[in-house]
């Protein structure tokens, strides 16, 4: 299979504390050479104040200084590297239960996750959390790495033996391409390099599945949505008469002669023209940022969606969704909200909590309504103007929004549509 060399993969690495994480993103970094030479000299020298011996790989990652002195990570820290074959963003997300907001942050756009595994533990109520929410933000591609396999002395049978209790977990879940691969981050073992203390293992290691993901797939071809962002009008001689509607395409290809509606006006039209910086195209497809023209004039501004005619979202100012509250203020019932909804806003109330998540045992608490910081529950939104949805698990763009605090600006909670 044939990887485009300008193909960008977002990645997440989640797992309890001590898993791993950062060691194994600084093992990513350390072997394929992504890391520039001052950077390696300054952790170098901090590894020979602790007295570590060697290179403290986690000191990649972990950039506050909090995180440095309790040896955790805290914050998603972001990460950059190159290959040959791909480029990368790296979301290196917190393992402790206070920092769940921190997780669905960084892994709200991430095409893969990563979830540690200590070989010596096996699958423990973290675990399930983060595949819970691994699953919940409908991430296409799960590799689930069985980290520190040189403390069990690399054993087939502790491998077999945590996938097993892995796959007993997932009737809970929906996850579409899931892999997993024994490793030591600390050794090197199938992180970057196939290891030689596991033979029996025959898959690619880390880096190679990275590179060999197929992830052109996981965008939404079928339904065309352009959220607008803004009306283009120049007011110049060269274009005097140009209407534009800039924003980008989320999903679906639109072609220059398609009869497409705007909504939620229902007006229909036809595609002129599909401008860019460096000239028309015939097509656009997701997720490409340009500016279309109709063939009429219709009343479109920023929040209106444009759409093929025979392929709709929904209209509507009621729905449900899974909700993980990011404040630090618990949930105060009939508050009023902002929501974000591509390029829409719209003012917004809870109307019902359905039920809460236990994140940990992964049972629904029917009775506790009580929503505070890190929290996951099932909710009831109704807006006061109608928004253009799709279901989350159909279009990750159109089906996921955010409400905002409207006095302090804060984001409080990011939603998916179910």
């Amino acid at each position: 299979m044939e990887i485009n060399n300008n193909q960008l993969l977002r990645f997440t690495t989640a797992g309890s504390v001590d898993d791993g994480k950062s060691t194994l993103i600084g093992r990513l970094l350390y072997d394929s050479k992504s890391i520039f030479e001052d950077q390696l000299e300054s952790i170098e020298a901090t590894s020979q104040k602790k007295g570590h011996d060697g290179v403290d790989l986690a000191l990649f990652t972990d950039g506050l200084r909090d995180e440095r002195e309790q040896g955790i990570t805290i914050d998603v820290a972001y990460r950059y590297f190159t290959t040959p074959k791909r480029k990368f963003i790296i979301a290196d997300t917190p393992g402790h239960i206070q920092y769940t907001r921190n997780m669905v942050t960084g892994a709200s756009t991430a095409n893969a996750a990563i979830i540690l595994i200590d070989a010596r533990h096996g699958v423990i109520e973290q675990t399930k959390r983060h595949s819970y929410i691994a699953s919940l933000l409908q991430i296409p591609h799960v590799i689930v790495c069985i980290n520190k396999m040189d403390l069990v002395d690399y054993k087939e049978e502790v491998f077999n033996d945590i996938v097993s209790q892995y796959e007993a977990i997932l009737s809970k879940m929906t996850m579409k391409d899931i892999r997993f691969i024994p490793i030591s981050a600390l050794k090197g073992d199938n992180v970057v390099n196939r290891s030689e203390n596991m033979n029996w293992y025959n898959g690619a290691p880390l880096l190679h599945t990275l590179e060999s993901l197929h992830i052109s797939s996981d965008i939404n071809k079928i339904d065309a949505r352009f959220p607008v962002q803004t009306v283009i009008r120049p007011q110049s001689k060269e274009f005097i008469d140009y209407r534009g509607y800039a924003g980008r395409l989320e999903s679906g290809i639109l072609r220059v002669g398609d009869e497409v509606a705007v909504l939620p006006s229902g007006f229909c039209s036809k595609i002129k023209s599909i401008d860019t910086l460096t000239g028309s195209l015939n097509e656009a497809f997701a997720p490409m940022s340009v500016s279309i023209q109709l063939e009429d004039d219709i009343d479109i501004s920023r929040g209106d969606m444009i759409v093929r005619e025979k392929n709709r979202p929904e209209k509507t100012q009621e729905f449900d969704a899974m909700l993980c509250w990011l404040g630090d203020t618990p949930y105060q019932e009939r508050t009023k909200f902002v929501i974000r909804h591509t390029s829409n806003e719209q003012t917004a109330m809870i109307r019902e909590i359905t039920y809460k998540m236990d994140i940990n045992s992964l049972e629904r608490l029917d009775d506790d309504k009580n929503i505070a910081m890190n929290d996951i529950c099932r909710v009831k939104i109704k807006t006061a103007a109608p928004l253009m949805i799709d279901e989350y698990r159909d279009n990750r763009f159109t089906g996921s929004f955010i409400l905002v605090n409207p006095n302090t600006n804060e984001t409080v909670a990011a939603g998916m549509i179910i």
